[in-house]
């Protein structure tokens, strides 16, 4: 029989479902959360923040904000030690790239990634090497070559000293017994333009810093650096995909390097807070907007968190470290 009864009882059927399927957590935020970036405005990684914080709003995940704040000053270690000197506070997350490793190690800087509170990998970024359309280089080999027959002579741009993109040439220079010139510049984007005016002759842009100038036939990618070709089979241009670029192994290169992008909090904060992050990485990612942005920017899948999470972070750091100790990069002490 169809009365109040019944509905009062199919309502409560609904609501015990509801919570049974719903993770229930402990603790939520009181107030707006603070995006902490090691980087400027306009970087990947303020492109990438700005995103997971529409994110939020459109599919209500928060009951608050999450506030974008780009901390980019001495080379990212302005947003590294905010977070160190905010312990217990579940208010502040941070968004970071590789050179949280790296900072320390080159620097006389006060944190080292230890100092906070891994939550979740979202992505690894890809690192691909590029020379411009016009280039008579058209595979990795015969850059290689070319430089080997000129020491010091083919010019390598990069984002920063010490950074990313030096590394992986120190680390292309030893695996290819060669000797770029190194040039640094203030970010990937200006790379990009130096490289599409012929001012250096090759970059390893990641694929959101030189898909534009690929698309529009001024730059050639020969190999990306990873041991297998991208997953991503859309057409950048008219015939070429990101999965149409070979390996640099398969190039005769074996190099193979990608950079984490994970989200922390800082030290001191309880269990709960941090489930409840790792909840909201988990729903952020599973958007359709986060998997065209990740498609669109050839990232690749690896989202982690817990104990695997912790061992990829040593494993990474370590790895890091092996690097810039074979490139000279490291600082007095280190």
């Amino acid at each position: 029989m169809f009365n109040r009864l019944n509905v009062a009882r199919a309502s409560l059927s609904v609501v015990a479902a509801t919570m049974l399927c719903a993770p229930a957590f402990a603790w939520e935020p009181t107030k707006a959360v603070e995006m902490v970036l090691p980087s400027g405005s306009g970087s990947g990684t303020d492109q990438m923040a700005r995103l997971m914080s529409s994110i939020v709003v459109k599919h209500s995940l928060a009951k608050k904000p999450y506030i974008v704040t780009p901390k980019g000053g001495a080379g990212g270690a302005e947003g590294f030690i905010d977070l160190k000197t905010s312990p217990g506070n579940p208010h502040k997350i941070l968004i970071s790239a590789s050179h949280m490793y790296m900072l320390p190690l080159t620097a006389d800087v006060p944190f080292t990634w230890k100092d906070m509170t891994p939550v979740a990998n979202l992505v690894m970024d890809e690192f691909i090497l590029w020379v411009n359309a016009a280039s008579p280089y058209k595979t990795a080999g015969e850059l290689l070559a070319a430089a080997k027959a000129k020491p010091g002579q083919v010019r390598a741009g990069g984002a920063g000293s010490k950074r990313e993109d030096n590394l992986l040439f120190a680390a292309v220079e030893q695996a290819a017994g060669v000797k770029f010139n190194y040039i640094p510049y203030k970010g990937g984007g200006d790379v990009a333009t130096q490289l599409v005016g012929n001012h250096i002759d090759v970059s390893v842009n990641n694929p959101v810093e030189a898909v534009s100038q690929w698309r529009a036939g001024q730059l050639r990618p020969l190999c990306v650096f990873d041991d297998k070709p991208m997953a991503q089979t859309d057409k950048v241009t008219e015939t070429e995909s990101w999965s149409s670029i070979p390996t640099c192994k398969s190039a005769g290169l074996n190099v193979t390097y990608l950079m984490q992008r994970s989200v922390f909090l800082p030290s001191g904060v309880k269990p709960d807070q941090v489930a409840y992050y790792v909840d909201q990485m988990k729903k952020i990612v599973a958007t359709p907007e986060w998997k065209e942005f990740s498609n669109r920017n050839a990232f690749k899948d690896a989202f982690m968190t817990g104990p695997t999470l912790q061992k990829f972070l040593q494993t990474d750091a370590d790895m890091h470290y092996d690097l810039l100790k074979k490139a000279g990069f490291l600082a007095d002490g280190k």
